[in-house]
């Protein structure tokens, strides 16, 4: 299944223009444009406008972010949104087509995932909706990680072997998958 989602109004009409710091201006619109590597699909949309989010925007993005083994939907925490705006901006892309390698994720789901794999946290966030893997086509995803952590607004965790980094809204903290000792630290 393949669904997209267009902005609408003046904004969606000069989005390549725009600047970085326009995303953090009051009154503006806030934009994700999203690939699930799983399903395929890809959604673009306005999540936001000024300090207001748009309530049917967020539902159409949990259910973007859904569980795509069970099909199983959550509400997810919109402050990882603008994580995610603020992180394209940040690397000089706003606006720029975010790959989604993992969203939401069941309890079962996260429990399979921790009996096949390695690096899957037993109270991973994921399972609360407030965690997303990621990565960007054309960045490097060590330079994403460096951008991420610049932020500071929650969890950072890095798989360079996978070629993603993890976003989320919990504590301010950082890891590395599988790293050299140089990276671990952040370096």
């Amino acid at each position: 299944m393949l669904f997209l989602i267009a902005p609408s109004g003046p904004r969606a009409q000069s989005r390549g223009a725009s600047s970085p710091q326009s995303f953090s201006q009051k009154g503006q619109d806030h934009l994700l444009l999203l690939y699930n590597t799983h399903t395929g699909e890809r959604i673009d949309l306005v999540y936001r406008r000024g300090d207001q989010f748009i309530p049917g925007a967020l539902a159409k993005l949990d259910y973007f972010l859904r569980d795509h083994r069970t099909g199983d939907v959550r509400h997810f925490d919109p402050r990882l949104y603008d994580i995610l705006s603020d992180l394209a901006s940040s690397i000089g892309k706003p606006g720029g087509e975010i790959d989604i390698v993992c969203g939401y994720r069941t309890s079962s789901t996260n429990e399979s995932l921790r009996a096949h794999t390695t690096g899957v946290a037993k109270n991973s966030l994921h399972i609360q909706a407030e965690a997303i893997d990621l990565r960007m086509p054309g960045i490097n995803t060590l330079k994403l990680r460096k951008a991420a952590l610049a932020l500071r607004r929650g969890g950072v965790g890095y798989y360079p072997h996978s070629d993603f980094i993890h976003v989320d809204t919990g504590r301010v903290r950082q890891w590395c998958f599988d790293c050299p000792a140089s990276l671990i630290a952040g370096d």
